[in-house]
């Protein structure tokens, strides 16, 4: 009978870790700030959004440097099992949080959230759980969210479909037909930004135009918004993963590149009331360009001193943490400043810095004492378990998570 093989560990991309880190932050502080704005032009942190897109230039490189040489030795289902333990428990944690506080967000465009009965919270909580997305006529809160009890699930739920792609069929692509496919998803890209509208699906996202903002839904729209933004970031990456020259070695490699996303993320609206797609033109560069740049950077660049791997190893672990449970305790606070409207000034700035430095310490809670816990007792009962394929080269050392 086949045994469990592991699969060897590969060294770790600290700086790529230590970026992921920084734009989970922005994101947080992207989202505080959202509470007050008027809309996509107004936006203290104006791009904060295209953090997403962001992160999936990196999953996609790390899914082709993890797994790419590993087929053979691995199988289909050893490979989800792996994505699961990565990423599932926190996932579940994220929807949890957000089912304790779901009636604690009740503010004004929330109206679905008082008439929604803990039976049917229970439901949605359990799909929430299951990854099930939830369809926009069951939904408990009002914005057509994939996962009321957690907006920033839907990302993840796209990363999971990016895996899925990636497993099932891409991975088998040769590097010139990867790079055919990137070019296209790139029109994709620049379709949605520049509201060019091919499949006249955009019709709906009045609110964002020129923007990719969006993908958190399951109407058309929503849907063809989501693929967009998955397909170029995400295999970008893979095709950065897979050519070793794609590498640029940059002295003070994260200092810089975090310099660089942090500028990329914070920039100002960069449309005018005359020419607003020059936003959407900035959208598409940053999508094309910066974030395969930052990767390719971080990528060949490496840490000389013990302060900066420690920064980057912290902030690599609490990134994805940070990411997929903060926005529960997001919907409070808009509940918060619908509530007090005419509070001083400061009184807001203390409520946001005081989530903030909550969401982290949960994060970080989290993480020690629920996450890396669980999936070590996955990774001991469950994946060991996995019968490697007939053919098996010599075995090797424990696995690395990625």
């Amino acid at each position: 009978m086949a045994t469990y093989i592991p699969l060897a560990s590969k060294p770790r991309y600290e700086i790529l870790d230590g970026l992921r880190g920084v734009a989970a932050m922005i994101v947080v502080a992207f989202h505080l700030f959202e509470t007050y704005s008027a809309g996509p032009r107004f936006q203290i942190l104006n791009h904060g959004y295209l953090a997403v897109d962001f992160f999936f230039v990196l999953s996609g490189f790390v899914i082709g440097y993890a797994y790419d040489d590993r087929w053979g030795r691995m199988s289909l289902g050893g490979f989800f099992k792996r994505r699961l333990v990565r990423l599932h428990p926190m996932l579940i944690m994220g929807t949890l949080i957000g089912a304790l506080l779901f009636f604690f967000g009740d503010a004004p465009g929330f109206e679905l959230v008082g008439q929604t009965s803990i039976g049917t919270l229970m439901l949605v909580t359990l799909l929430g759980c299951c990854m099930i997305p939830l369809v926009p006529w069951w939904d408990i809160r009002g914005w057509q969210e994939v996962n009321p009890l957690n907006g920033a699930a839907w990302s993840l739920m796209w990363e999971y479909v990016a895996n899925i792609l990636y497993a099932l069929v891409i991975r088998r692509f040769p590097t010139l037909l990867l790079g055919v496919f990137v070019g296209f998803s790139a029109l994709l890209t620049i379709d949605v930004a520049m509201d060019i509208d091919t499949f006249m699906l955009l019709s709906p996202r009045s609110y964002a135009q020129y923007t990719v903002i969006g993908g958190f839904g399951l109407s058309p729209d929503q849907i063809y918004i989501g693929i967009a933004r998955l397909l170029y970031p995400f295999f970008m990456g893979l095709l950065i993963s897979r050519i070793p020259s794609l590498r640029l070695r940059v002295r003070g490699g994260f200092w810089w590149c975090s310099l660089l996303l942090a500028i990329m993320l914070c920039c100002p609206y960069a449309g005018t009331e005359a020419h607003p797609w020059l936003d959407g033109l900035y959208n598409v560069g940053v999508i094309l360009v910066m974030c395969p740049l930052l990767v390719v950077m971080g990528s060949g660049s490496f840490l000389t001193d013990n302060r900066s791997m420690a920064i980057c190893k912290w902030l690599g672990a609490i990134s994805y943490p940070l990411y997929i449970t903060h926005y529960p305790w997001v919907y409070l606070q808009i509940k918060w400043a619908a509530d007090h409207k005419d509070a001083p000034l400061g009184h807001h700035i203390f409520v946001a810095v005081s989530i903030f430095i909550i969401v982290v310490a949960i994060a970080w809670a989290t993480l020690k004492l629920y996450d890396l816990p669980l999936r070590q007792w996955l990774t001991d009962h469950w994946l060991r378990r996995t019968k490697a394929p007939a053919k098996q080269p010599q075995p090797v050392e424990a696995p690395q998570a990625n």
